[in-house]
């Protein structure tokens, strides 16, 4: 196989490096036949670009780098962190609903039931810097368990547990006791640096502890703070710059 010319990339991951929309909408108006390069239609989603380069119209519109957008959203519990959702459930986008927002995509994910800290952007090279493991941006979430929370338990999770199904390792970087309201729950704090789907969720699953609350309250430097649920707000640049070491396309 020829490898595809160097400094190209596919027209929908493009569109998404510059910011204009997400890789699978590119695919979607690809497809649509809303998109020309050069002065011609594109149908073929393969078809190579340079971004920075290429003349790119969307349905007879140029369009080119937009501003560059990072967030930081505290997300409410029972939204779906994607942009449609095939099962019609609500999304995160609801609380951007009234925002004169360029598009920005999710920073990774929290699951439905989850809630807190969660970044958008669309900023690609910076959100795949946050999401790279080899990054080890931390990511601490506070958990309400149910039932009593002795140290037993507590020494299990810090040594890390083996999913049953799978036996797939499921370990943390950090977890401590917070509080016990009473005996039927506590909170721990717990700190990942690796980004498995449902971690936390399956890791007491596996020990056969429920989860009743699941709450991200940092990731990397920034917290959660007082911004209230289902608010927004923009990162500073020395937030930005915070989390984009190698990134010479952080603002200054």
């Amino acid at each position: 196989m020829i490898p595809p010319p160097r400094g190209t990339v596919s027209v929908a991951r493009g569109l998404s490096k510059l910011g204009v929309c997400s890789r699978s909408e590119g695919e979607r108006l690809v497809e649509a036949g809303r998109v020309r390069v050069n002065g011609k239609i594109v149908r073929d989603v393969s078809v190579r670009i340079v971004p920075e380069r290429d003349a790119i119209e969307i349905d007879g519109k140029r369009v080119g780098r937009v501003e560059r957008v990072y967030l930081a959203l505290n997300k409410p519990r029972g939204l779906v962190t994607t942009r449609d959702d095939p099962q019609g459930r609500a999304t995160i986008y609801e609380c951007l609903r009234d925002a004169s927002l360029p598009f920005v995509a999710p920073v990774g994910r929290l699951d439905k039931a989850s809630e807190g800290l969660l970044l958008l952007t669309n900023d690609s090279r910076w959100s795949a810097n946050v999401l790279d493991p080899r990054s080890h941006v931390d990511k601490i979430y506070h958990a309400q368990l149910r039932g009593l929370i002795d140290d037993s338990l507590i020494a299990r999770v810090a040594a890390g547990v083996a999913e049953p199904d799978t036996g797939e390792m499921l370990g943390v970087k950090r977890v401590s006791l917070l509080r016990t309201g009473s005996r039927s729950s506590a909170w721990l704090e717990i700190t990942l640096d690796e980004g498995k789907n449902r971690h936390i969720r399956r890791l007491f699953a596996a020990l056969g502890v429920e989860v009743l609350r699941l709450v991200r309250v940092a990731i990397g430097p920034l917290t959660l703070g007082t911004l209230a649920k289902g608010e927004w707000r923009r990162l500073t640049n020395d937030e930005v710059r915070a989390l984009s070491p190698a990134s010479k396309d952080a603002p200054r």
